[in-house]
């Protein structure tokens, strides 16, 4: 993997703007705009409400070359970056994605997983994160320069990757800059299976208290992972927040209405199929079934968008197989949505799955963006997921099954019935239910807390949440 050492010299950062009444915080988020990934919407939003909480923000990331590599770019994203965001691109590329052979060494030609394994132990060595661990030389120089430039107020470091709390914590250890941790899914616990992804006491237990200890803030973005951490260090219990990932208002219909009666219903899924193959074939059993048993699904559709696979996989795998099959079930796949154009899918579904792994860790943030559109909600997870407990109140739901294809062909059943059904109020309740996931109403009430914590009084006013924020901000217990 590369660390970025070589390519350093040929590093250009865009010119930071001169000093003024605004604060300088550096948000450190691989995988914000133009990257074609889920995460972007939630950094894309957290940068924006800063900038208008009166900061000056310098976005830390990695080449757009570098995410050509893995699922591709989406420049519709980056349009929507706040003017006062200035976006520093790094030099790092994963070379595990890598796929010219041209550039392989004998041993990497030879014995690809040998030489994988070693690249492992090497990251390991670096930082206890065997993907990414050999860029933390990289990033501690890129936010050491950074400050050298300009001053920096305040750090946002949002993980994963985990090797962004190795330059965090240089920039404290090195100038005290406060900061805030946004754990997103959480280190040590593991939302896929349910229960802790390392002791306390390994390396990566200690950078994490280490890490913890002295944050501003730390965030999550559900309650099941906010109380493992309350629970695994109350004494940092005042510092958990919960900051869900919540949906883009630009990204709904401004109206959902039944399916008439006179054409085919269109289910869809939205998002990137790295789910576990059992789990898609599974859903896919379901639908077939589903489609040859009830003579309202006869000549529906199942329209499934998103990356299939990543880097030399793209398109080209286990997942991809079972889709190409299930075509004559009447299975579309369409590959990837811009997320400007992501309003007109919804617009022309009548029924969105929700196909998630994990378990009571796991929420996704798509669940919240599905609830949004008013439209029947299939769920195709564990019936002990967080995705259950959000949709719990969401009357067009089809409640949590499991991975049963037989109960899975029954929500389908019970979808369709819905799509056609469900009138306009009881669409509208539906949205209503969601409105309070609205991604600036997850965001504002944070950003305004650490703008209060860093700055004081004296510190730009941050816009006040609409009442929609103020209600979460009641049921968190904040003011």
């Amino acid at each position: 993997m590369n660390n970025g050492r070589s390519l350093w010299g040929s590093l250009k950062l865009p010119r930071p703007r001169r000093a003024g009444s605004r604060p300088h915080m550096i948000y450190l988020a691989i995988g914000f705009p133009p990257a074609a990934k889920s995460c972007a919407y939630r950094m894309r939003e957290t940068a924006n409400q800063f900038a208008a909480a009166g900061w000056d923000v310098t976005a830390v990331t990695i080449a757009d070359e570098a995410w050509e590599r893995e699922y591709g770019l989406d420049h519709t994203l980056s349009e929507g970056v706040d003017p006062h965001v200035r976006v520093v691109k790094l030099p790092l590329f994963r070379d595990d994605l890598e796929t010219d052979i041209r550039s392989f060494t004998e041993q990497r030609a030879l014995a690809h997983k040998d030489y994988l394994a070693d690249l492992r132990k090497q990251n390991l060595k670096v930082f206890p994160e065997p993907v990414f661990g050999g860029w933390r030389p990289a990033l501690e120089k890129a936010l050491l320069q950074i400050h050298r430039e300009r001053h920096v107020d305040l750090l946002v470091t949002t993980c994963a990757p985990y090797v962004n709390l190795a330059a965090t914590w240089k920039l404290w250890e090195t100038h005290r800059v406060p900061y805030v941790v946004d754990f997103r899914d959480g280190w040590s616990v593991d939302v896929i299976n349910n229960g802790e992804a390392f002791p306390r006491e390994s390396v990566s237990g200690q950078w994490e208290i280490k890490l913890l200890t002295d944050a501003v803030a730390i965030w999550n973005v559900n309650e099941p992972i906010s109380r493992w951490y309350r629970e695994r260090y109350p004494e940092l219990a005042h510092k958990m927040r919960i900051v869900r990932n919540g949906y883009d208002a630009a990204s709904i219909p401004t109206q959902v209405r039944p399916a008439p009666p006179d054409r085919p219903l269109t289910f869809g899924y939205l998002g990137a199929l790295n789910l576990p193959v059992p789990l898609l074939d599974a859903v896919l059993q379901g639908w077939r079934t589903a489609r040859a048993e009830d003579p309202a699904l006869a000549d529906a559709r199942f329209e499934v968008r998103g990356h299939i696979g990543a880097a030399w996989a793209r398109g080209d795998n286990a997942h991809a197989e079972l889709l190409r099959a299930a075509a004559v079930d009447g299975v579309l796949v369409g590959g990837s949505v811009p997320k400007a154009e992501v309003v007109d899918l919804y617009s022309r579904w009548d029924a969105v799955v929700l196909m998630v792994t994990g378990g009571r860790y796991m929420t996704s943030g798509k669940v919240y963006e599905y609830m949004a559109t008013g439209l029947p909600v299939v769920s195709a997870h564990e019936a002990d997921h967080d995705a259950s407990t959000v949709l719990s109140t969401y009357p067009l739901w089809t409640g949590a099954v499991g991975l049963d294809p037989a109960e899975l062909a029954s929500a389908f059943r019970r979808a369709a019935a819905m799509a056609r059904t469900a009138d306009a109020t009881e669409r509208e309740q539906a949205r209503a239910e969601a409105r309070q996931y609205a991604r600036e109403e997850q965001l504002i009430p944070a950003v305004r807390e650490v703008t209060d914590l860093v700055l004081g009084a004296g510190g730009p006013v941050p816009p006040q949440p609409s009442p929609a924020g103020a209600r979460v901000l009641a049921r968190e217990g904040r003011s």
